[in-house]
């Protein structure tokens, strides 16, 4: 699997994020999910999907911790793409425990249980949602985040599953300039100074010269700021080799 990864890297690695968008829908086809936080990122890349009218699943995760402007970011989305995104939901019953056990803002209390909620909100879904999938499409930058550095355009997940980077390497100005060009509706919320969206619990606003990350999971330290949805062996995206 590894040596067929760097065949494909090579292969790919001038190629546009449109490009990479149309080879990896001719290559994996049907086995093709885009997962979407309705992010700047995922805007673009959900933007370039539907103008080149490539047929892939979209899909989301509702952690059920979202910003009402999230839900609306959604709603917009779907009316303007015409398109329906399939959501996936973590399981009552294991939120139900979690809240019970550690209370409902458990999160704040230690990086276990922080990571705990992740695991609940968002790995799990996350794993069915994946469940019947070859490749996945997802908005990770290397400029997002310390953690983030190494992102390459396609990599293997945790289960050997193809997952491709189209944005790797653009910048923030970048993705203004494509949304302003194609008028891609974005949550307002990056209008207050928050460059990262994800539950409301655990995302603010950054001031002016803050590292962009800044605004989520504040109360941890850089390295640690990931939820586990792009952790490979225990750090961000390795290539197994």
């Amino acid at each position: 699997m590894f040596h067929e990864l760097e065949g494909i890297k090579t292969q790919i690695k001038d190629f546009s994020a449109e490009e990479v968008l149309l080879f990896a829908k001719h290559n994996f086809s049907d086995g093709l999910v885009f997962a979407s936080s309705f992010g700047l990122e995922d805007q673009v890349i959900l933007d370039m999907i539907m103008r080149n009218n490539l047929k892939i699943e979209i899909f989301t995760l509702d952690t059920g911790r979202l910003f009402p402007e999230t839900y609306q970011l959604i709603e917009q989305t779907e009316k303007k793409y015409d398109c329906k995104v399939k959501v996936y939901f973590p399981k009552n019953e294991s939120v139900e425990k979690m809240v019970n056990q550690h209370g409902v803002n458990s999160f704040y209390k230690s990086i276990a249980l922080r990571k705990e909620c992740c695991q609940i909100r968002k790995l799990e879904p996350l794993s069915r949602a994946l469940a019947n999938s070859d490749a996945w499409i997802c908005g990770l930058r290397k400029e997002q985040a310390v953690t983030r550095s190494d992102v390459n355009v396609i990599e293997l997940d945790n289960n050997e599953r193809f997952k491709i980077n189209p944005l790797f390497d653009w910048n923030e100005e970048r993705m203004w300039d494509y949304i302003k060009k194609y008028d891609v509706p974005y949550n307002e919320l990056h209008d207050k100074n928050f460059p990262s969206i994800g539950c409301a619990s655990c995302t603010r606003a950054i001031a002016d010269g803050e590292d962009i990350r800044n605004g989520r999971w504040w109360w941890e330290t850089p390295e640690q700021k990931e939820c586990g949805l792009h952790i490979v062996d225990g750090k961000l995206q390795r290539i197994k080799k």
